[in-house]
């Protein structure tokens, strides 16, 4: 049974943040009539340097962290880096099985498509700056991404 108070409903609350943990996201947000709930997580800046600053896990590769919370920040410095300009899941090709947009080490075009990222189930295309050679993809397929987050680089 879900516990009411002054007409909002605290297992909607909950169910909406048990589906932030199942999914990922960082923020989900219900409307119905004129109720409006919006739940969220920490801020891109906390979710992104606590595990960094966290011990290493014991089931994680030792060597592996290091490496990873060394590249961040370089990465996050490179002005050649393509950000993100919006919350979402990133894909790296244009459908599940699909050969990828890019790969490391290819030539690519101004308004060529990187990636896609959705957001709130609209797919969008994220093209190049500018004409380059790709020389880092710092971003898994079907990852989730913050604004501003370092996508791509093309030097």
């Amino acid at each position: 049974m879900s516990e009411k108070k002054n007409g909002i409903d605290k297992g909607l609350i909950r169910d909406l943040a048990n589906i932030l943990n199942d999914t990922d996201l960082t923020e989900i947000e219900v409307e119905q009539d004129d109720l409006r709930i919006r739940v969220s997580r920490q801020s891109a800046t906390q979710y992104v340097q606590a595990p960094m600053a966290a011990p290493v896990a014991a089931a994680a590769p030792v060597a592996a962290a290091p490496v990873a919370a060394a590249a961040a920040p370089a990465a996050a410095d490179n002005k050649n880096a393509v950000t993100a300009p919006m919350v979402g899941t990133a894909y790296l090709a244009p459908a599940p099985g699909a050969k990828a947009f890019i790969e490391v080490g290819a030539t690519v075009k101004e308004g060529q498509t990187l990636l896609i990222i959705e957001a709130m189930k609209t797919m969008n295309q994220i093209p190049a700056p500018r004409s380059g050679k790709v020389t880092e993809i710092l971003v898994a397929d079907s990852s989730p991404v913050e604004y501003g987050q370092p996508l791509v680089i093309v030097e």
